[in-house]
């Protein structure tokens, strides 16, 4: 293994992300913050406890995952998309750098940045409501497992893509409405039996279901029906990543 390879993109990539601070770090915190305000406060306050938490509560790990998801994403996919295209790709393909230390290195970054948003965010929600966690080693390793999976899942987008408008069609156009419908403001045994069938479709439903798990002890879904569905994504995302280098797709073209 490559270190000096994988320290140095690593560092890279955090020091772009701090140059950044304001677009990277501090705009995600405050938005996220506006929906504690809005559906946390104001919403929250007219709607009865869910699932013997109050609203405000109950919607803090859909958020935390709606952030974490579409960073780890955003983070991976520009990462590895803005080598593509200024071309500095091939110094990186034919340097004596190994797939495991390319993608230690940006996926590592990413999903190390996302981290920090959801420590910052799950911080913040303190301010606005009470919070019990009764899980909260799982919640962590939680937390590191998904931005580790989505980011691995924004690389394979940062490869795909072939200009900046492809890098932002998959993040809103698919993610952002599947987190949206996959139980980050509500739980999904509040819809009808049918759409309830239907939610379970969504592969965000386990992981927003699991996440709430580490925080109240229950779930939409059982947890090792999540976790499954965690791990699954993952080796999928991992064995994209190892064909796409393997076969050279849309990075030697």
């Amino acid at each position: 293994m490559n270190w000096y390879a994988v320290r140095a993109i690593f560092s890279f990539e955090m020091a772009r992300a701090f140059r950044t601070a304001m677009q990277s770090l501090v705009s995600p915190v405050i938005s996220t913050s506006l929906y504690f305000v809005v559906f946390g406060a104001a919403i929250g306050s007219s709607i009865e406890r869910v699932e013997g938490v109050s609203y405000g509560s109950f919607i803090v790990p859909g958020l935390i995952m709606l952030t974490v998801m579409t960073q780890a994403i955003s983070n991976a996919s520009f990462a590895i998309h803005f080598p593509k295209f200024l071309g500095s790709i091939f110094e990186l393909l034919s340097a004596p750098v190994g797939v495991a230390e390319v993608v230690m290195g940006y996926v590592g970054a990413a999903a190390v940045k996302s981290l920090i948003i959801g420590v910052i965010i799950l911080a913040t929600s303190t301010l606005f409501v009470p919070l019990d966690i009764a899980h909260p080693l799982a919640m962590l390793m939680l937390l590191v497992i998904i931005s580790f999976a989505f980011a691995l899942f924004g690389f394979i987008i940062g490869i795909w893509a072939e200009n900046f408008e492809q890098l932002q069609i998959v993040p809103l156009l698919i993610i952002t409405p599947l987190v949206f419908l996959g139980g980050s403001f509500y739980s999904i045994s509040m819809l009808p039996p049918i759409w309830q069938t239907i939610s379970l479709f969504n592969p965000v439903v386990y992981l927003i279901s699991a996440f709430r798990w580490s925080f109240f002890g229950e779930g939409d879904v059982p947890i090792g029906l999540s976790m499954l569905a965690i791990a699954a994504f993952t080796g999928a995302c991992l064995l994209a990543i190892w064909w796409i280098f393997k076969t050279g797709w849309r990075l030697k073209s």
